[in-house]
């Protein structure tokens, strides 16, 4: 399928890659983030819930920056992901001592990982959500301060990247690989189809 060129408003260097991938033309959106804190969780808000929100928040905000810069109107594409241990909602670590602890919670454990994804586009939006089941083998904090040392937990919802060093330690997954990456293709795939029909 042949894609129009899009909008990626995001600057998550994996998401670019997945959507090179799949042959998707796009030019990345730099739209500035929103005072205050970083996709604050609201009060009494289910973590799935949570990832749609946001998902679907930057897809707004993209719109708005677009038309105040003039751009030319594209498809927009945002995705938001989340690492979910129980009922606790595990976001990108402030540092590496925190990223420590997030890696000790998830030592020897199943979690999920959400991504949500949103296409909007002439006034459409297209949202879909990816659930993956990841179990993390029991880790030695050797090993833990190992995979801290390398800066790679910082940035990373959970604190891991499932692409990076951090592969040796996925026991099992159950879903979507891509979409733990960040951007689920199967679902981003049919969302951008759904917008070209518009």
């Amino acid at each position: 399928m042949n894609f129009p060129m899009i909008y990626l408003a995001s600057a998550s260097p994996r998401r670019h890659e997945l959507l090179l991938q799949i042959g998707v033309p796009h030019q990345v959106l730099h739209v500035p983030p929103p005072p205050g804190a970083d996709e604050p969780i609201l009060a009494g808000e289910a973590p799935a819930l949570y990832v749609r929100r946001t998902a679907r928040d930057k897809a707004l905000r993209a719109l708005e920056w677009i038309r105040a810069q003039s751009l030319p109107p594209q498809p927009v594409l945002t995705a938001d992901t989340c690492v979910i241990l129980g009922q606790t909602i595990l976001g990108k670590p402030t540092d590496l001592n925190e990223a420590k602890k997030m890696l000790k919670h998830l030592s020897g454990s199943t979690h999920e990982v959400h991504t949500a994804v949103v296409v909007a586009h002439h006034n459409h939006i297209h949202e879909d959500v990816s659930i993956t089941r990841v179990r993390i083998k029991p880790l030695s904090e050797e090993e833990i301060q190992a995979y801290c040392d390398t800066g790679e937990p910082l940035g990373k919802a959970g604190s891991y990247g499932i692409q990076g060093a951090a592969a040796v330690f996925i026991e099992h997954i159950s879903g979507s690989y891509s979409g733990v990456m960040g951007l689920p293709v199967f679902e981003t795939h049919r969302l951008l189809g759904l917008a070209r029909q518009k």
